[in-house]
C-alpha cells in the first residue's frame, strides 16, 4: 500500500485554526467526503466519532490518526490536516496535537485497514519526517512528505 494511493494533493491541508477535536473530525470529514461524491460528509464524521468514543487515536508527539471503516465506502481516502496550533486529543502524552491523518475504509478492508494503520504509525515514529511536515511551506511539499 503506497500512501499516494489514498490521499490526493486536494485532501491536504494546513495552517488550519482549528479549536478542539471535534473540529478537527468535522474538517477532515468534510475533505473526505468533498473528494469522493459517494462519501457523506455526516457518515465520515459519525465514523471518525465512534472510533474515538472507543479511546482516542491520539499517538503522541503532536500526531493523531483517526480513522475508521465505513459501510458505503467503495474505497480507502485519506485526508491531512495540519493545524496552526494544536487542540487537546486526549493524546496518550497529554501533548495537544497538530498533524492529524484520518484514514476511512470499507466495512469489509480488515487486512487493508490494519497494514495502512501499521505504514502510518511506522512514518509517523519518525523524527525527521515528522518535523519535515511541522516546517513545510505548502500542501504540496506536504504531499510530497507523505507520499515519499
Amino acid at each position: 500500500m503506497n500512501i499516494s494511493d489514498i490521499l490526493s494533493l486536494e485532501c491536504v491541508t494546513l495552517d488550519i485554526d482549528c479549536h478542539s477535536k471535534k473540529d478537527a473530525l468535522d474538517i477532515l470529514a468534510k475533505t473526505i467526503a468533498g473528494s469522493d461524491k459517494a462519501t457523506s460528509q455526516i457518515e465520515v464524521f459519525d465514523c471518525l466519532c465512534a472510533r474515538e468514543r472507543l479511546g482516542s487515536t491520539g499517538l503522541g508527539n503532536g500526531i493523531a490518526i483517526p480513522h475508521g471503516r465505513l459501510k458505503n465506502s467503495k474505497k480507502t481516502i485519506a485526508a491531512f490536516l495540519r493545524l496552526e496550533d494544536g487542540v487537546d486529543y486526549d493524546a496518550v502524552d497529554k501533548v495537544s496535537v497538530d498533524l492529524i491523518f484520518a484514514l476511512i475504509v470499507p466495512e469489509d478492508s480488515t487486512d487493508e485497514h490494519l497494514q495502512t494503520l501499521a505504514t502510518l504509525a511506522g512514518m509517523f515514529s519518525d523524527k525527521k519526517i515528522i518535523s519535515q511536515l511541522r516546517k513545510a511551506r505548502s500542501s504540496a511539499e506536504i504531499f510530497s512528505i507523505l507520499i515519499s
